[in-house]
C-alpha cells in the first residue's frame, strides 16, 4: 500500500475507473503474465467477468486494494445528520 499522493512501485500501476466505481458493482481483476501482474476492472457477474475468471484471472481481495473512501450512507462525522 502507498500514500494517497504516491504512485505504486513498479511493476504496479493504478487501475483507473469511473470516480463512482464501487466494488459492489465492479471487480478489480489481476493476472500474472511473464512475472508481472496486469489488471483491469469489470462489472461483477457479467459475461466478461466469467470469461476472465475462466481464463485464469483472479478477483483482488478488498484487503489488498487499500482504504476505501466512505460512501454517502456510511456512518461518520460527515453523515451524522442523516
Amino acid at each position: 500500500m502507498v500514500a494517497p499522493d504516491a504512485q505504486p512501485p513498479r511493476p504496479w500501476h493504478p487501475v483507473r475507473g469511473d470516480r463512482d466505481a464501487s466494488t459492489l458493482w465492479y471487480a478489480v481483476m489481476r493476472k500474472e503474465v511473464k512475472g508481472v501482474f496486469i489488471g483491469t476492472l469489470c462489472i461483477r457477474h457479467s459475461d466478461n467477468h466469467a470469461s476472465l475468471l475462466q481464463a485464469g484471472w483472479q478477483d483482488v481481495p478488498l484487503s489488498e486494494i487499500g482504504p476505501l473512501s466512505p460512501g454517502p450512507w456510511s456512518a461518520g462525522p460527515a453523515n451524522d445528520g442523516l
